[in-house]
């Protein structure tokens, strides 16, 4: 027999990397995100993130409003997580002109954070089931989700861009049956999450999907720069709620879930024990909720805060988002600067793709649950 190749092949060839676009318009990438990924066969060997098709100069408009008109350009941020974000800018500015906020206000900004948490993880394991090719359980998320965000209209008159919060306060009280709307809610949603949580978690195909992928060791996720879950789930205890406790985190008792393992599935599962712990927040704020005024006593009045600088923190449902807030003296600030979360976490995933299969790309990617509209800002 021949020892020579068929006619047509090259003996000892040198492989050929291929190059290949996801993106920007591809529904894996849960935005307009492009990846560019160097492939030997099945095989990532590099690849390299292009964001900024969503940059809208975000921070640069900031300093053409006034304080009280900047509220509604952080609700459009994070788009997912508005409550949040209105929050931790609130409190830049409060904090700049040592402005006390009223127990009840504080109470009800936890109450609405925690809830846009536990929706904003919703999506979350909807997306997740559905890039690992599970439709059913994202039904039991998205029905939970849709329940919070009429609970979020019923409040602000918004599903999202709530524009609510305000600074020193609320734009207005919450409707008189709030209480018991949030307690029906919290048990409908915490029905839809076990169903979710027992179709898909430990469900061998997508175990075999998400277990041992991209994993990354408490070290680098912390040399990279990796917050929020995906800093958690590679078994680093940091979440800001407990390591610096704003508002009044410190009155209530819940557990900050860890990982193990640093991989995609720990990443997963963390977010779904953080919707119990979430659920647990919730509820411990409905029983001491107080009486009081909400609305800021600043009124209507031209918010001026006095020349200064100050930075903010607070933990997002993506991880710890930061606010550096300069005034200077006048109804405008003259710089703020945003520290967005996925921003953060979006700095590993090139190490996280390497000698990953391409089939695992969308895992990947979509198990770091990154906003565009804080990205690219």
């Amino acid at each position: 027999m021949s020892e020579n190749p068929p006619a047509g092949l090259v003996a000892d060839a040198e492989p050929v990397e291929m190059l290949l676009n996801m993106g920007p318009q591809h529904p894996s990438t849960h935005g307009v995100f492009r990846m560019v990924l160097w492939v030997d066969g099945e095989k990532i060997v590099d690849m390299v993130p292009h964001i900024g098709y969503l940059h809208r100069g975000s921070e640069k408009l900031c300093e053409g409003e006034q304080y009280a008109q900047i509220i509604t350009l952080f609700d459009r941020m994070d788009y997912i997580a508005n409550f949040n974000n209105e929050q931790v800018y609130c409190r830049a500015v409060e904090k700049l002109m040592g402005l006390e906020v009223s127990d009840r206000s504080e109470y009800i900004r936890v109450i609405l954070c925690e809830l846009n948490r536990v929706a904003s993880h919703m999506l979350f394991i909807a997306t997740m089931g559905l890039d690992a090719g599970a439709m059913t359980p994202s039904m039991f998320c998205f029905r939970g989700r849709e329940r919070i965000q009429g609970l979020f209209e019923s409040v602000s008159g918004a599903r999202m861009m709530h524009n609510y919060f305000r600074i020193g306060g609320l734009k207005e009280d919450v409707p008189d049956d709030f209480v018991q709307q949030v307690r029906e809610v919290l048990e409908l949603v915490k029905k839809d999450t076990e169903e979710s949580d027992k179709l898909l978690s430990f469900n061998e195909i997508f175990l075999a999907r998400l277990k041992n992928v991209a994993v990354m060791s408490a070290e680098d996720a912390i040399d990279y720069g990796l917050t929020g879950p995906c800093l958690r789930a590679s078994g680093v205890d940091y979440d800001v709620r407990k390591a610096a406790p704003y508002s009044v985190y410190d009155r209530f008792d819940f557990d900050v879930p860890i990982g193990l393992d640093g991989d995609c599935w720990d990443r997963y599962y963390l977010r779904v024990q953080e919707i119990y712990q979430s659920i647990r927040i919730v509820e411990q704020a409905l029983d001491q909720l107080p009486e009081g005024e909400v609305v800021s006593s600043l009124g209507r009045r031209l918010i001026r805060p006095p020349a200064g600088e100050v930075y903010v923190r607070a933990e997002n449902p993506r991880g710890e988002i930061g606010v550096y807030l300069i005034s200077d003296g006048t109804d405008k600030p003259h710089r703020i600067k945003v520290r967005p979360p996925s921003f953060c976490n979006l700095s590993a995933l090139r190490h996280m793709m390497k000698d990953a299969w391409i089939a695992d790309s969308v895992i990947i990617l979509g198990a770091l649950d990154i906003v565009l509209g804080e990205v690219d800002r």
